[in-house]
């Protein structure tokens, strides 16, 4: 297996608010960073959980195509709210993104995320 770590950047993402990449390849697999809903220009969505949501899928789209891969190659997305009853318009949120073959995925009540925002998504998915 190739141990080697290649490094995902893209303008199409936000860029990084601190010390980490907004993805990494190793071998035939992704992983991106948590993922808050940021444009591209560092604007926060706020005050539309839905928007929100699919913001974040944007950008993570945007990481895994840089990187050679797609929504479809996701195997896992883990997801972290600050409020657990929105996890309803979540899922109203990936069945217009993941309808054949949803990754597998784990739902976590946080505390608290950067900047504020309600919802905070990862995935690792596999590179084609």
């Amino acid at each position: 297996m190739n141990r080697s770590r290649k490094i995902i950047k893209t303008e199409n993402a936000p860029q990084a608010i601190g010390v980490y990449s907004q993805g990494v390849e190793i071998g035939n697999l992704i992983f991106t960073s948590g993922q808050i809903p940021l444009t591209k220009n560092g604007e926060l969505i706020k005050d539309d959980f839905k928007s929100e949501s699919i913001q974040i899928i944007k950008n993570i789209e945007s990481i895994l195509i840089s990187g050679g891969s797609s929504l479809s190659d996701i195997v896992k997305i883990t997801v972290y709210l600050t409020d657990l009853s929105l996890f309803s318009q979540l899922n109203e949120v990936f069945e217009q993104f993941f309808i054949e073959e949803p990754p597998a995925r784990s739902a976590v009540e946080v505390k608290g995320l950067p900047m504020g925002s309600r919802i905070e998504m990862e995935a690792i998915a596999l590179k084609r």
